[in-house]
């Protein structure tokens, strides 16, 4: 994996192409990928690769994009985020994992 492919969309290609292809969100307790229904459980996926982007101009076009792979099956895919998840959108054990990269 390499370490900066350019832009936000840029390195979600070249994840694509290396793999990565499912698309997951946070939801409560687990990451989801909707398009496939894979959920992933704090212990159930590994965080290959963190990726910041900051805006020039506007602190709101923050975020991160996280390369994550399952540790029980060959599920691989991104999860973009603004700066950090907050507690409001994921449980505890989910936001320390996502946290510990950071």
């Amino acid at each position: 994996m390499k370490t900066d492919y350019g832009t936000l969309s840029q390195t979600i290609n070249g994840l694509k192409a290396e793999g990565y292809t499912l698309d997951f969100n946070v939801q409560k307790d687990c990451l989801i990928c909707h398009n496939t229904n894979t959920q992933l459980s704090p212990e159930e996926f590994e965080i290959d690769g963190v990726f910041r982007f900051e805006g020039e101009s506007d602190p709101d076009d923050e975020a991160v994009l996280y390369a994550i792979s399952s540790t029980k099956s060959d599920a691989k895919g991104v999860l973009v985020n603004g700066y950090g998840v907050s507690n409001d959108d994921a449980s505890a054990a989910l936001v320390q994992k996502l946290n510990r990269h950071r």
